[in-house]
Parts: structure tokens; sequence; C-alpha cells
């Protein structure tokens, strides 16, 4: 049962006493006109047992042994986001990087009873929010990620799918369903690093899944700067372009799924799906009391008796 209000027992008070006073005046009135109290004493034991019952639904009365046994089953994903030079070509509008951005708000948001971490990288990798469940914290997160995060403007895959590697083997991660942990690698694919096979060897050693998510084209386009356009040695503007094999590889070596991003087609939506279809690990679980609130059976019989109080009168006095 809740505890009444302040209001509620005032109300309750005020009724108490107005009831009482109708019957002391019930009572005298019928001493005085030779009316016996067993005739009264009925209607008086019906409306006390009234009052009672509308009393007790206030309470809101729950009963029963009815217990429910609630599971938090979730995943651990760790997000790995490139932020070397070409993540701000254009070929994707805004820019590659401006919407990676956006679609990484609503992966978020998607995976709201998951813990998630986020890893940006170029040729260097750094922890920017470790596993949590924190959703406002991620956004915050991610609406600061730009290519001026970190230093260096090429890109190492090996270097970012080692750090998520440990991060999720890490024993501040503990887990006993590698399945459930999972690694998404965004990118434009293209791997200047030396580590990768050995960093997808040890991914595949503990049977963690690895999702890559290449934005951009094969037409590609060249890296804007605040000065124009990004050139090589030679003064050429550069063209950077979507390179989909090397992601597609990482993806299928470690039991997992290549995704894009490109002028004509967000691939966000199926990954997202994807993921939600792999089975989480069970993170808690307690026994909580489930039992209902059984305020209607004290209502209805308030009513029923309600009614009988209507329809039945006495003969000398009606009270």
């Amino acid at each position: 049962m809740h505890s009444l209000g302040a209001e509620e027992i005032i109300f309750i008070i005020i009724f108490l006493v107005l009831y009482l006073a109708y019957t002391y005046r019930v009572f005298t009135v019928a001493k005085r006109v030779g009316q016996a109290y067993s005739n009264i004493l009925p209607k008086f034991l019906l409306r006390s047992a009234i009052f009672a019952l509308l009393i007790v639904s206030l309470l809101g009365p729950s009963f029963g042994d009815d217990k429910k046994e609630i599971k938090a089953v979730g995943k651990d994903i760790m997000i790995a986001v490139d932020l070397s030079a070409s993540m701000d070509a254009n070929d994707v509008a805004p820019s590659r990087i401006e919407k990676i951005k956006y679609e990484l708000k609503n992966i978020v948001d998607a995976f709201s009873s998951d813990r998630i971490g986020l890893i940006i990288f170029s040729s260097e990798s750094f922890v920017q929010c470790p596993l949590t469940y924190d959703q406002n914290a991620l956004n915050l997160f991610i609406e600061t990620l730009n290519t001026g995060l970190v230093p260096g403007s090429s890109t190492d895959f090996g270097s970012a799918l080692n750090m998520a590697h440990d991060k999720l083997t890490s024993e501040d991660a503990p887990s006993t369903q590698q399945k459930s942990k999972i690694i998404i690698l965004i990118s434009d694919g293209e791997d200047f690093g030396d580590d990768t096979e050995s960093a997808i060897s040890k991914i595949n050693d503990t049977g963690i899944r690895l999702f890559s998510l290449g934005v951009g084209t094969e037409q590609g386009s060249k890296i804007r700067t605040r000065r124009g356009f990004r050139k090589d040695k030679s003064g050429n503007d550069i063209i950077t372009k979507l390179d989909s094999r090397s992601l597609e590889n990482l993806a299928d070596q470690t039991d997992g799924e290549y995704f894009e991003i490109n002028k004509s087609k967000n691939e966000v939506g199926r990954l997202i799906s994807t993921i939600n279809a792999i089975e989480g690990e069970l993170k808690d679980a307690k026994t909580v009391d489930v039992s209902a609130n059984k305020y209607f059976y004290f209502l209805m019989a308030a009513i029923i008796l309600l009614i009988l109080d209507l329809v039945t009168t006495l003969k000398i006095i009606k009270i």
C-alpha cells in the first residue's frame, strides 16, 4: 500500500467528523421519536463499511506472491572513428566527418541499453570515451570530433583495432560471451599501417566481431583545407577515394560485415539492425515484487454496498 498524503488525510478526517456528527444526530432523533436503535444500527454499520472500504481502496492495497526476474542484457561496443585528413573530403555532403558525426548519434541512440566506447585515430589512436551507458556524454564527445584532434594525416587501422580489442577484453569489461563484444571501424578505407594483420589475428582469437563502415565514393574528391585544397609533394591536388575492399576484407576475416555511406546509399540502418540481432550478454539480474494494485476489489465492494444503501429505507426514519 502507498502512504496517504497530507491532503488525503485532511479530507478523511473532515469526512469522518461530519459522518460522526451525522450519526449522532440520527441516533438522537431516533431516541426522541422512540425508534429502536436496532432499526438504526444496520444502516450505520452498512455506511461504516462503505467508508472503510473506500479508505482501503484509496490506500491501493497490493497482495499476492507475484515475483518477476528482471534481466539486464546488453553488448559492449567500441567504435573506432578515422580522423585522418582524408575525412575532410566532401564527396559525401557536407563532408565525410560531418556525415559520420550525424550517423554516430543515431547509432548511440539505437543502442541505449548497451555500453559504448569511442576511439579516435589516424596514425595514432586515443580513447575519446571509455565504455559507458551515458548517452549524453557520448554525444558530447561525438560533437567535438574533427580531423585536428589527432596528430598525423595518414591512417593506421592496426593501432585502433589493437586498442579496441584491449578495451573490450580488459578487466573493466569482463565477459564469458565474446560474441556480445563488437568493434565498429569507421573509415574511408585508406590504411597505411603495418599492424593491421596482427590486430585482426587477436580479434579472431577472442571471438570479437568486427563491423566496418566505409564513407566516401570511388570517384573521390579533393581534401579542403583553410588555404584551399591539400596537395602532394609535387604540388598537385590530392584526390582521396573510398577503399571499400580493405574494409570488406577486415569484416570478412572477423565474422563481421561491411556497410557503406556514399552519395547514393546509406547503410547505417542496416548496420544497426544487424548488430541488434546479435544476442547480448546477461549483465545483471534481480527479482522484483510485481504484485498488482488490487484497489478495485474494495472499490467494487463499496459501490455494491452503496447501491444497497440507496435501495433500502427505514419505515419510520429515512436515513
